[in-house]
């Protein structure tokens, strides 16, 4: 047996710091590798670390709330020594401290996967890439390979599908008297409920519910064959309330409460501050009729290409930007003290508030994306915030960014830009207000859009053309067909 003693990783992001969150094992549990066995909460997120090693767990050397430095010993594994011997090679200085062994250097994880190690040495695999991969060292290209099965014999198949064994004969099978007798107690018991109808639902419908932690069963349906909606899976769920208040709670009995600065409140503090004194904000206005982007939604939602997918206003304002982008470039650019960086590809981050606080995730690449994949993406995005398991690389190179403040019932707000970018949208509620249309006072859906800019890239005419460009889809969405 082998000791290993797994540090604190840098997760690729320059981390100094980061909290311990929760453990996923405890000492005498055996860990396999890949195996998520910590929740820690670095500046920017919360991250799961898997294990790069197979074994025991003999001691945990953190306690779950404690700040710890990278680099510092967390976790105690033993291991088989004679089981690793024939993959590891020498460790390197950044890997584990380890007795006699260390694994294989790590892989570049595949999109929405836990990371896969390979057998590429770590010091040779430190040259060809600079990327690290929590903390196990550096990589070269990724290599794809196919999980391994192992037969009965030992051998290593690929893709082999696990055997199925039938279930054993009885053994001492009841004689003819007793099964008549078990049959004749059958007929006596009472009847079993009529079995519930089968749950008619879509697979994205489904995929949702599960992420929502929704049972299907106990929802009713309201879809045109009798089958589960988008909007029905959101309402048992309660998502239109995850950030409002239910009750008003007891008053504690304690006269203060003290939070310590930490993790993604700190980094939030941070770069509020560093945006706000080093980025001269200007800030525009404009009233906008929405009606037309609120009957194309409903077109969209009743259209068979957007079978499951959400629909919101969120949707039409973020093609919106992506085509006021592509007629001021500018804004989509970045302030470097020496030179202007305008961005021709647009990061689109969405500023979601989290249970862990405010952070800005983006969708990469968002202009090529067709109106039903941008959906799907934003979709995707938010739950992921929600959930807490935003990942570092998501909120990193974003070019411009939405705050949605219409979901909390806000008109507008001057928005605060997010680091790195020089412009930033708020969206309002939308909202049925008194509208003159034709010399008449009509209701008309209303929402006003707020804007924020740093005036050391974007002048005034510039900031107004934009802000209008955006309005005008907003009030006539077809000019998206153009």
């Amino acid at each position: 047996m082998s000791e290993i003693r797994f540090p604190l990783p840098d997760v690729g992001e320059g981390l100094t710091e980061a909290e311990i969150v929760q453990w996923r094992v405890a000492p005498g549990d055996r860990i396999s590798l890949d195996q998520v066995f910590v929740e820690i909460e670095t500046a920017k997120s919360l991250v799961e670390l898997p294990s790069a090693f197979e074994g025991v767990v003999s001691e945990l050397l953190v306690e779950e709330g404690n700040t710890v430095d990278v680099g510092t010993p967390i976790l105690v594994i033993q291991t088989d020594a004679a089981g690793l011997a024939s993959d590891a090679p020498a460790a390197p200085a950044a890997a584990p401290v380890v007795d006699s062994v260390v694994p294989a250097g790590s892989a570049e994880p595949a999109a929405e996967s836990l990371p896969i190690y390979g057998k590429v040495p770590a010091a040779a695999a430190a040259e060809e890439s600079g990327a690290v991969l929590v903390g196990h060292g550096s990589s070269g290209p990724a290599a794809t390979r196919r999980r391994r099965h192992v037969t009965p014999d030992g051998a290593h198949g690929h893709l082999a599908p696990p055997a199925v064994t039938p279930p054993p004969a009885p053994v001492n099978p009841a004689p003819a008297s007793t099964a008549g007798a078990a049959a004749s107690a059958a007929v006596a018991a009472p009847s079993r409920p009529a079995p519930r109808l089968p749950v008619i639902a879509k697979p994205p419908i489904r995929k949702l519910a599960k992420d929502l932690g929704v049972d299907l069963s106990r929802v009713a349906p309201t879809g045109p064959i009798g089958d589960i909606t988008r909007d029905d899976v959101i309402r048992e769920a309660s998502q239109a309330s995850v950030f409002r208040n239910i009750q008003t709670p007891e008053r504690p009995e304690a006269r203060e409460e003290r939070i310590p600065v930490k993790g993604v409140r700190k980094a939030i503090a941070n770069a509020m501050v560093q945006s706000a004194f080093q980025a001269p904000h200007v800030s525009v206005f404009v009233d906008v009729d929405a009606s037309r982007t609120m009957e194309y939604l409903k077109r969209l939602k009743a259209s068979p290409d957007y079978a499951g997918v959400r629909i919101s206003p969120l949707l039409i304002m973020a093609k919106a930007m992506i085509w006021a982008v592509r007629r001021n470039p500018t804004v989509n650019a970045q302030w470097t003290d020496t030179e202007i960086v305008v961005k021709n590809y647009v990061n689109l981050g969405i500023a979601a508030a989290t249970p862990r606080g405010l952070i800005v995730p983006n969708v990469k690449e968002a202009q090529a994306m067709t109106m039903v994949e941008l959906a799907t993406a934003l979709e995707q995005l938010t739950l992921t915030a929600r959930e807490g398991k935003t990942q570092p690389a998501e909120m990193q190179n974003g070019t411009i960014t939405i705050t949605n403040i219409g979901v909390f019932g806000m008109d507008t707000g001057t928005p605060i830009l997010n680091p790195g970018e020089v412009a930033i949208v708020a969206l309002g509620t939308i909202k049925q207000k008194p509208w003159v249309v034709d010399g008449e006072v009509r209701p008309r859906f209303v929402t006003t859009i707020g804007a924020s800019f740093d005036h050391r890239v974007v002048d005034g005419d510039v900031a107004s053309r934009f802000l209008a460009d955006v309005a005008s889809i907003i009030e006539e969405p077809a000019l998206l067909l153009e």
